[in-house]
């Protein structure tokens, strides 16, 4: 869905970071919010977490997205969500909105970070 969202629409950097921003907010409500309806910690049917670290992953890339950049950086992202490395795994303790939001924060975190990375040692894209 993420992906779909940061192809499809036509962003401006005030803009895509708006977007960050009302997702992480909206999302660290809403996350909360269906833990509790939904009775369990973290459940699979939250997917706003999803969208705010993807966005995260790409939110200072050069616009308009290309399909390779967001493919890297999907990939990238969802490596670094399942891997989970310090501090994200750690980060889920917080619980509530708060701990199903920022473990995917901190997986976008690491894979703008290496997608910045691959754009200085290779010039790519």
């Amino acid at each position: 869905m993420a992906l779909l969202i940061l192809w499809l629409v036509p962003f401006s950097r005030l803009g895509l970071v708006t977007f960050f921003v009302v997702v992480a907010l909206v999302g660290t409500w809403a996350a909360h919010v269906a833990e509790v309806a939904i009775g369990a910690k973290d459940p699979g049917a939250i997917v706003i977490d999803e969208v705010a670290g993807m966005t995260l992953s790409v939110l200072v890339l050069p616009l308009p997205f290309t399909v390779p950049v967001l493919l890297v950086a999907f990939v990238l992202f969802r490596i670094f969500d399942v891997v989970k490395p310090f501090p994200a795994g750690r980060s889920q303790a917080l619980g509530g909105g708060v701990g199903v939001m920022i473990d995917d924060i901190i997986a976008g975190l690491y894979a703008l970070v290496v997608v910045l990375a691959l754009r200085a040692l290779t010039g790519w894209p």
